[in-house]
This record gives structure tokens, C-alpha cells and sequence, in this order.
């Protein structure tokens, strides 16, 4: 990862966006979590569901990943972070 030499500026409409964007990740995200819980307790209650709801849980952290990647992306793309 290269950061940049020179300082940083951000205008209050880009962190505005930036903020934004944070603020879908972390929906995202617990929206991926709460399926997990959502399935596992389904689990719990209704064993016969197991295999359908396996299913589910595990596509989540890929989905989650995806979700982290994306606004990575935009955070390093802001600041002007490269990868050589």
C-alpha cells in the first residue's frame, strides 16, 4: 500500500459522502449478520430447515466481504491510497 507524501484534503461534501457510504457498509453488514442469527435460530427451532438455512448462512461472509471491499475501495480511493 502507498500512501500519499503530501497532506490530505477533503471538502465537507466528499466526507459527507464518505460518511455515507460507511454508514451503508455497517447496514450491509448487520443485515448479513442478522440473517446468520436469524437462520441459526430458525435452526434451533425447526432442525428439518437446517439444510436450507446452511445454505444461507453461509453465503454471508462472502457477502459481508464483498461489503468491506467496496468501501475500502472508496476510503483508499478518497485519501489517494495506490497498491503498487
Amino acid at each position: 500500500m502507498r500512501l500519499p507524501d503530501q497532506p490530505v484534503f477533503l471538502t465537507t461534501r466528499q466526507v459527507n459522502e464518505l460518511n455515507g457510504k460507511l454508514i451503508e457498509m455497517r447496514h450491509d453488514i448487520n443485515n448479513h449478520l442478522s440473517l446468520i442469527v436469524a437462520s441459526l435460530e430458525l435452526i434451533r427451532y425447526r432442525p428439518e430447515t437446517a439444510e436450507r438455512m446452511m445454505t444461507n448462512v453461509a453465503e454471508q461472509p462472502t457477502r459481508i466481504a464483498a461489503s468491506l471491499r467496496k468501501f475500502s475501495a472508496e476510503f483508499e480511493r478518497a485519501f489517494g491510497i495506490t497498491h503498487p
